[in-house]
């Protein structure tokens, strides 16, 4: 994306001169469902992100526009609420969590552009409202902390678009940095960056361009079982608040005998966060083996234990798990659809891409998408 094509398009719609920003889209490389257990997680941030200019009006007004939609959206600071735009509520949403938090805003014109894949799973929803929060803090010189920009755009999601999400996409987003990955402890908020070293390796999104049903029903199913598994654990052990707190054998004991499905559904989680742990340790090794053994087996759990995946996405696990170019594969976010992350021989990459494409095609009638991404830094002016 061109900075000063950025500009160039902005002042034509503006006629002013804007601040840029610019905020990543984000890959987890191990650790699913975890996050609302109060586990870890290991997202990255990536070289595909969304691109904001801003500017100041001598008015109360908001002026939106978005490249994607084409589309322009009108509102004022002094009566900031729900948009009929769905994609203007993670712009306003933003601005309405700032000025909750006692920030003074003004009027301002914002366009919006980017290239993180929609729909894919790479939360591109995220990166709008980091890069919003960001760009609105330096065109006010609000001084807002970066963890506060996290957590606002983590708001802005749940109250405006209405979407019941964890911190790791906005934290990913914010805290990005290059050539490594972040282990965010989701209960302390503490975190630190771990090598992602991949050479002669690159990481490979294959998506599947499905999103099934049933993934937001499944969501909050699973997320109920979890704390249904924690309820009976904690009326034996009271310091037990989160999946976090519990082992394997306080499952066999209190929650097998209850519910299978529950039991299954905790157990995966609870390997789960024990899996992450063991992948940090082999990424400060630098043993890219030992990690991609790990995704195998978060992806078995996810399909077999937590079921949350599908056959689209176990179809692209299958097909490369033989396959000696690849070091490891999983799908990757909430599940139901979106895309698998694959560690993949940087010379094969192009051959697996076309071989994958042409079965999945045939096998679903679906054409597949297939992004190389590398990891990169956090929100950031743009210039």
């Amino acid at each position: 994306m061109n900075a000063q094509h950025l500009k160039n398009t902005f002042k034509k719609l503006f006629n002013a001169e804007p601040i840029l920003v610019r905020s990543p889209g984000r890959i987890n490389i191990i650790g699913e469902h975890t996050d609302y257990n109060g586990g870890f997680v290991m997202p990255a941030a990536i070289d595909k992100a969304i691109y904001v200019a801003i500017s100041k009006r001598e008015d109360d007004d908001i002026h939106l526009f978005s490249e994607s939609y084409q589309q322009f959206d009108i509102s004022s600071v002094k009566d900031l609420k729900k948009s009929e735009n769905s994609w203007a509520n993670y712009i306003l949403g933003v601005a309405d969590q700032l000025k909750e938090r006692g920030y003074k805003l003004g009027g301002f014109n914002f366009y919006i552009d980017g290239d993180v894949p929609l729909g894919a799973g790479l939360s591109s929803s995220a990166a709008v409202e980091c890069a919003t929060g960001f760009a609105l803090d330096q065109l006010f010189s609000l001084s807002v902390p970066k963890m506060d920009i996290a957590l606002i755009a983590q708001k802005a999601e749940q109250t405006f678009a209405g979407v019941n999400c964890g911190i790791m996409d906005q934290f990913a987003s914010v805290f990005g940095k290059k050539d490594h990955a972040i282990m965010l402890d989701c209960r302390s908020m503490e975190y630190s960056y771990i090598p992602l070293k991949l050479d002669g390796y690159k990481l490979l999104l294959l998506n599947t361009n499905v999103k099934h049903a049933l993934a937001d029903s499944a969501y909050n199913k699973r997320r109920a079982q979890c704390e249904q598994g924690v309820a009976w654990v904690k009326e034996h052990y009271a310091n037990v608040n989160t999946l976090r707190d519990v082992d394997l054998n306080m499952l066999e004991a209190y929650v097998k005998p209850m519910d299978i499905d529950v039991y299954n559904k905790c157990r995966f989680v609870v390997e789960e966060i024990a899996r992450l742990l063991s992948a940090a340790e082999q990424l400060e090794n630098g043993n890219l083996q030992g990690l991609g053994k790990l995704m195998i087996e978060t992806h078995e759990g996810l399909s077999k234990e937590y079921e949350v995946s599908c056959k689209e996405l176990d179809f692209l696990v299958d097909a490369v798990k033989p396959l000696d170019e690849v070091l490891g594969a999983r799908m990757m976010g909430g599940g139901f659809g979106g895309c698998t992350i694959n560690i993949v021989k940087e010379e094969k990459i192009a051959d697996l891409i076309e071989e994958l494409a042409s079965k999945y095609l045939l096998e679903f009638g679906l054409k597949l998408d297939a992004y190389t991404v590398q990891t990169d830094n956090g929100t950031s002016l743009y210039n």
